[in-house]
């Protein structure tokens, strides 16, 4: 917010208030003009700043998913040291679904980030999907085929 405060006061725009005040720093129609590209009348021109498009319904869909990745963050914190210290075969599976779904969703806004052009954005994200099904198979199949992943860790930590 005191970056866009910053903005207005370099572009000589009358919305700037102290943050103590609890005023909104800019108002709505710059911020509004500024991220679509578009100038005010009577303002400074801005550079444009191009934001990744937005596949959610609502900013509540979004604020969900953001959520969500923050919690299969932390979550996976706890589980590493649990998985050393209780090894078993319930622990082996939610690594699997855990590491999947961190690395599904890290690899899908890299995608978002770095792909350009619809036709390619698709095909990158569908082979991230692809990528991510294939990944939870095989580590469920390593599971109950073999040794499972704590296992597996604590048998290379001995090499």
């Amino acid at each position: 917010m005191a970056s866009l405060w910053r903005l207005g006061v370099l572009c000589g725009a009358q919305g700037g208030r102290a943050l103590f005040l609890r005023i909104p720093v800019v108002r709505p129609a710059y911020v509004s003009a500024f991220l679509q590209d578009q100038p005010t009348p009577g303002q400074c021109r801005t550079q444009h700043i191009h934001l990744s498009p937005n596949h959610h319904a609502s900013s509540k869909a979004s604020s969900l998913h953001w959520t969500g990745e923050r919690v299969v963050s932390v979550l996976l914190l706890g589980l590493i040291p649990a998985a050393y210290l209780n090894p078993s075969s319930a622990m082996d599976y939610s690594l699997a679904a855990a590491l999947t779904l961190h690395s599904h969703w890290g690899l899908g806004q890299v995608v978002t980030d770095y792909v350009h052009g619809d036709a390619l954005q698709k095909t990158a994200k569908a082979g991230v999907l692809a990528l991510s099904a294939l990944t939870f198979a095989g580590l469920c199949y390593f599971n109950y085929h073999d040794v499972g992943i704590c296992k597996a860790v604590a048998m290379l930590w001995k090499l």
